[in-house]
């Protein structure tokens, strides 16, 4: 019998698949936030955008784990680098 946190894990990472994110992002994330869809979410959603302006992945990562997914912190970071 699976546990049932990890079936909300699959779920989460269905929901966020579905969403169009990469696999291997979307469990990189949901490690990072310590499994918080909604954390994770916005981190995905962040990335995509930050990436779409230009900047270096691991860069905005970085950033947004520092800046707490705050997306003005993380840009006035980001645009500091």
């Amino acid at each position: 019998c699976l546990p049932l946190q990890f079936l909300s894990y699959l779920g989460a990472c269905d929901r966020l698949l579905k969403q169009g994110y990469e696999e291997g992002q979307v469990e990189e994330a949901m490690e990072m936030f310590q499994y918080s869809e909604k954390k994770a979410a916005e981190f995905l959603h962040l990335l995509a955008q930050f990436n779409d302006m230009g900047f270096q992945q691991n860069e905005i990562k970085e950033v947004l784990l520092l800046c707490e997914n705050q997306r003005e912190r993380a840009l006035e970071e980001l645009v500091m680098k």
